[in-house]
């Protein structure tokens, strides 16, 4: 614990190792950073009249490859990005934690009470509550704490905003309960058994595992239990290219959006059921197209595209990783494309059948594909049906590629983005 006018001073204009490895070096935006830390100080002591505080931030994260391929026990490439939320927190020595997000109201957890309560689906604080049940489960200690927290990974963003308040909170129950003994790749296994049986959503565990981890990596989940990380040693600033993510809006949060999302891993599990097993990752493409003419009045044909989808991105992974490797970025780029059209094609998860009339995802890939045809590569980005997408953009094309989706999508809805080597952490000035 410090003093909040010590770390104040510590973090000063924001020029200090720590801050670059998190936000870059560009001197405005390292300075806006620090008054960002210093307000949001300055709120909590407002807020819960306390001196001695801890710093933590979670980036958000990009999925690279492998487009909803975690739920069915895939791989992924993706990397933390430098948009994160950052929070304040200190125990209060009570059984409550107390958190105040900036602009929403205060929400409180009782945790004499850790029992799953399908009413508090879909809100924060059962997300918090699952954290806590399951860090018990797990012999780990827990306890009440204040904190507040501001997030810059845009809610809906297909950066993870779920995923990065997931581990932000498991980060600051770690650091302030357990020593910080509790691992990266833990910590994002427990946020994701919270979301899945607290918050009611059936996610992967790719975006918790890329924000609590940080760099570039690819995960394999072939044992969920305990999925492989692998660091990816590749310098993307040497591309010359950036990374842009595009907010295009869109999404719905009706029920039969919520259906839409949820029939893309049921559905991929639907088939690998018809051949004897509970995922997609434990059979071979061979073995679907075999079983197809028998399967599909059971499955139906969506089912089967998307697991045709599945079988694609989960080696298309394996593909990129050693591309990067070789530093064959062209090929890379050429992967990026081909999933792009996998997931609007066969994974069909580009726009809502049930608002159809609503294409932002495909409007903003037929607007990338007329900039970076033959030159850079695009795709979905995330859940998809809304959100995001992501393009890989050369210098020389990045004005022309901002300025033609913001045309549409609006200002500032283009972030350009670097990967961040650091995951959930508490900040160590």
């Amino acid at each position: 614990m410090a003093k909040i006018n010590a770390l104040i001073e510590k973090i000063g204009d924001g020029n200090n190792s720590l801050f670059h490895e998190l936000y870059g070096v560009n001197s405005s935006v390292l300075k806006e950073q620090a008054d960002r830390y210093s307000s949001l100080m300055n709120d909590f002591s407002t807020v819960f009249s306390k001196d001695d505080v801890e710093l933590f931030s979670s980036p958000g994260r990009t999925e690279i490859g492998g487009n909803h391929t975690d739920h069915n026990y895939g791989r992924v490439l993706a990397g933390a990005v430098n948009l994160d939320m950052i929070a304040v927190a200190a125990k209060n020595g009570s059984n409550t934690i107390r958190i105040k997000s900036a602009g929403y109201p205060e929400f409180q957890v009782d945790l004499s009470t850790l029992a799953i309560d399908e009413s508090q689906f879909y809100t924060s604080s059962s997300i918090v509550k699952g954290i806590c049940a399951r860090m018990k489960q797990l012999g780990y200690e827990i306890g009440g704490f204040d904190a507040c927290i501001e997030g810059r990974v845009p809610k809906g963003s297909g950066l993870s905003s779920s995923a990065s308040f997931e581990v932000l909170i498991g980060a600051i129950l770690n650091h302030l309960f357990n020593s910080g003994k509790m691992s990266g790749v833990e910590n994002a296994i427990i946020g994701q058994w919270a979301e899945n049986n607290y918050f009611g959503k059936p996610c992967g565990l790719m975006d918790q595992t890329a924000c609590a981890v940080g760099g570039l990596i690819t995960i394999d989940f072939e044992d969920p239990s305990k999925p492989i990380v692998k660091e990816v040693d590749f310098d993307f600033v040497s591309t010359g290219f950036a990374l842009v993510i595009t907010d295009v809006g869109g999404g719905h949060d009706d029920a039969a959006s919520q259906a839409e999302y949820a029939s893309l891993p049921t559905e991929m599990k639907s088939v690998a059921r018809e051949l004897g097993v509970d995922v997609l990752r434990k059979v071979t493409l061979e073995q679907i197209v075999e079983k197809i003419p028998e399967i599909r009045k059971k499955t139906g044909d969506r089912a089967i595209l998307r697991a045709y989808h599945f079988q694609g991105d989960n080696q298309r992974v394996v593909d990129q990783v050693a591309a990067l490797e070789k530093d064959d970025f062209q090929a890379f780029l050429k992967m990026v494309v081909e999933s792009g059209y996998s997931s609007y094609m066969y994974n069909q998860n580009i726009f809502d059948v049930v608002h159809k009339d609503d294409q932002v995802v495909s409007l903003a890939l037929a607007l990338s594909e007329m900039v970076l045809k033959g030159k850079g590569a695009w795709r979905v980005h995330g859940g998809g049906f809304g959100g995001t997408i992501q393009a890989f953009v050369p210098q020389d094309l990045l004005d022309q590629y901002v300025e033609t989706l913001e045309h549409v999508y609006g200002e500032g809805k283009c972030h350009k983005l670097f990967i961040r080597a650091k995951g959930s952490i508490k900040l160590d000035l």
